[in-house]
C-alpha cells in the first residue's frame, strides 16, 4: 500500500528517475543503516542529474549539429596554427556569459567546423542552448521567410539560442535583401547572445560576400566589437586522410613539381 502511494506521488511530481532506483536505494539504506536525510539526498540528486541529462540530450537534438565532436578530439598536433591554449580557454564559456562572438577563419578543411561544434557542444553540456546552421541553409531560410512574410518572426527565433553557429560563411554570396536581413540577425544578437562564425574568407574580402562594402563594414563593426578571432592555417584534414588512404603519392607529386 505504501509503495503504491509512493509511486503515485512520484508520478504526480513527474519524477522519472526515482521510481526506477527507489527499491535499490531503499534496500541499500536498510542494509547500511543510511539516515533518512542521506537516503532522500541520494534520491533527489539522482533525479536532478537524470533531468539534466535529458535536457542535454534534448538541447543537442534541437541544436541541429552536423555531428558530435568535442574540442578534446581536435588534432592540435596536425594543426599547430590553431592556438590550443587559447581555444581550450574558451571551454570556460566566459564568452557565452559575456555574449562575445567567436570568428574562426581559415581555408577549407582545417577544422573550423569541428571547433565550432565542439564549443557549442561544451556549452550545451553546461546548460546553455545552441543552434547550428550553414550559411547556405541560412540564405535559403532567409529567402523562404521573406517570400512567406515571416522573416521578422524567423529573426526573433534566431535570437533565442545562447549560441548561434553560422558555418561556412563565404562560400555563397549574400547580396541585397539577404545581406540586409543577415545584418539584422547580427544586430539583434549584439551584446545579447554569442555568435560562432566560420569562414574561409579573411575580413578584407567580406565586401565581396555581401556585395557591398558598407553593409560588410556594418556587420563587422557589430561582430568584432566583442569578439575573439582565431586564424587557422594549415593542410586540410580531408587531404590528410586521402594521403593516408593512398590517393596522393607524395613522392610522385614532388617529382612532378
Amino acid at each position: 500500500m505504501l509503495n503504491e502511494r509512493l509511486l503515485a506521488a512520484f508520478e504526480e511530481l513527474k519524477f522519472m528517475s526515482i521510481p526506477q532506483i527507489y527499491d535499490h536505494h531503499a534496500e541499500e539504506a536498510s542494509e547500511n543503516s543510511i539516515s533518512y536525510l542521506e537516503f532522500l539526498d541520494k534520491l533527489l540528486w539522482a533525479e536532478i542529474e537524470a533531468k539534466r541529462q535529458r535536457a542535454i540530450k534534448t538541447n543537442i537534438k534541437l541544436a541541429k549539429l552536423p555531428y558530435l565532436k568535442t574540442i578534446d578530439e581536435f588534432d592540435f598536433e596536425f594543426q599547430p596554427s590553431a592556438d590550443e591554449r587559447r581555444i581550450k580557454e574558451l571551454l570556460t564559456l566566459q564568452f557565452v556569459k559575456r555574449s562575445e562572438n567567436i570568428i574562426l577563419l581559415g581555408p577549407p578543411g582545417v577544422g573550423k567546423t569541428h571547433l565550432a561544434v565542439g564549443l557549442a557542444l561544451a556549452a550545451i553540456k553546461n546548460r546553455h542552448t545552441a543552434y547550428f546552421v550553414s550559411a547556405h541553409e541560412l540564405i535559403k531560410m532567409i529567402s523562404e521567410n521573406i517570400q512567406s512574410g515571416k522573416i521578422h518572426r524567423k529573426i526573433k527565433t534566431l535570437q533565442k539560442p545562447d549560441i548561434l553557429v553560422i558555418d561556412e560563411l563565404g562560400y555563397n554570396e549574400m547580396h541585397g535583401e539577404i545581406a540586409h536581413y543577415f545584418f539584422q540577425i547580427v544586430s539583434e544578437r549584439y551584446e545579447k547572445g554569442s555568435l560562432i562564425i566560420t569562414s574561409n574568407k579573411s575580413y578584407g574580402y567580406w565586401g565581396d560576400i555581401f556585395g557591398d562594402n558598407v553593409v560588410a563594414t556594418a556587420i563587422l563593426d557589430r561582430l568584432l566589437h566583442h569578439s575573439i578571432t582565431i586564424n587557422i592555417k594549415g593542410e586540410s584534414y580531408r587531404i590528410k586522410e586521402k594521403k593516408k588512404a593512398g590517393f596522393f603519392n607524395s613522392s610522385r607529386m614532388s617529382k612532378e613539381e
